[in-house]
């Protein structure tokens, strides 16, 4: 029997869940998938539990089950790609013939003194849960610092903003201007939602230290009573310690059928990947599309193209609160209450597929 194992339950791994299983496996392959938690989490949407407009279980989705899959529940330690092996916390080891390595990110300090002991973050389902807990608890008129204006910290300051009207929140912005990379139009309508619900975006910032309740921009120093970073992400540990060329921003550079140029037999999916794109869970579901055609190909005995087709993103929707949002599609703006309904129906078309 072949030993299909799955390292993490995120976007990218259900997706190959949903594809093979039930009837597309073939029956000389097993599927073994690990995770250190019991269920697949929505982790775009991490980022409302922590402001506290959604509860645990709303950003939770069961993994399939088939008989022809096997779930353990562990942290990975190590890869050891010498003997084909899975190290887990606590010394248990799990043999594979293919490995997919699906574990996703954690915060990258970029070397900010302070940054890892006095910050919070919402790049784990319990992270993102004790950021909730702090933040609920904190007396009105206190101040958040939200370190990181990408997409994770656009949404959060909105959805903070609706949940707790009483506190002061300051993002923290190294660009010129929110979301740079896109129309003007975006950024100018995420500024003037942030700008008439008394969001301070800080532009041109530079996060140097971070101590307890002070945060320093640049020369300045600014007295805060929480902060929350989302300014950047980088490859969890046993990714890191993977053999092979890493990109600039530490995710493993593949061949171009997503596996390590000198091991076949390791794919890497979703945050960990060096793509010509951001990370997200649309590229992750659009790789893993590409890594089960290769499985499916290689189980089959049959040849590869040389080259896999380029792989094509719709573009991304954000949301400012419950109410409002923002989404960049086929080259086109489109902002207000049809973009937030947009990016709803697009979250209640994935949990009805995959939960």
């Amino acid at each position: 029997m072949q030993k299909l194992v799955l390292l993490g339950g995120g976007y990218g791994n259900m997706r190959i869940l949903l594809r093979l299983l039930p009837n597309s496996l073939p029956s000389d392959v097993e599927i073994t998938l690990i995770d250190r938690t019991s269920f697949h989490s929505l982790k775009t949407e991490f980022y409302a539990l922590a402001a506290g407009t959604v509860s645990d279980h709303d950003v939770r989705v069961s993994f399939p089950v088939s008989e022809k899959l096997h779930i353990k529940y562990g942290e990975v330690v190590e890869i050891d790609t010498e003997n084909k092996e899975v190290l887990l916390e606590g010394g248990e080891a799990v043999k594979y013939d293919d490995l997919v390595v699906g574990l996703g990110c954690e915060d990258k300090y970029h070397g900010v003194p302070g940054a890892d002991e006095f910050t919070m973050s919402i790049q784990t389902i319990g992270k993102s849960r004790q950021t909730y807990s702090t933040l609920g608890d904190l007396p009105s008129n206190s101040v958040v610092g939200i370190v990181g204006a990408g997409l994770s910290g656009i949404e959060l300051a909105s959805e903070l903003r609706e949940s707790r009207p009483d506190l002061r929140i300051k993002l923290f912005d190294r660009s010129p201007r929110i979301l740079r990379d896109f129309p003007e139009r975006l950024s100018n309508y995420v500024k003037k939602w942030f700008d008439e619900n008394d969001v301070e975006v800080i532009s041109n910032s530079n996060i140097t230290k971070v101590e307890k309740n002070m945060l320093y921009n640049h020369d300045d120093t600014i007295p805060v009573d929480a902060v929350v970073w989302t300014a950047g992400i980088q490859p969890v540990a046993p990714v890191r310690a993977l053999p092979g060329e890493k990109d600039s921003t530490g995710r493993v550079i593949l061949s171009p059928h997503h596996h390590l140029p000198l091991d076949e037999h390791i794919y890497v999916v979703g945050d960990c990947a060096s793509l010509p794109f951001a990370p997200s869970a649309q590229l992750a579901e659009e790789q893993a599309e590409q890594i089960v055609q290769v499985l499916k190909a290689k189980w089959n005995g049959e040849t590869l193209p040389v080259k896999l087709p380029d792989i094509k993103l719709k573009g991304f929707m954000g949301s400012l609160g419950k109410k409002q949002g923002f989404a960049y599609l086929a080259d086109m703006s489109v902002t207000g209450r049809i973009a937030r309904l947009m990016k709803s129906g697009l979250l209640w078309y994935y949990k009805k597929h995959n939960g």
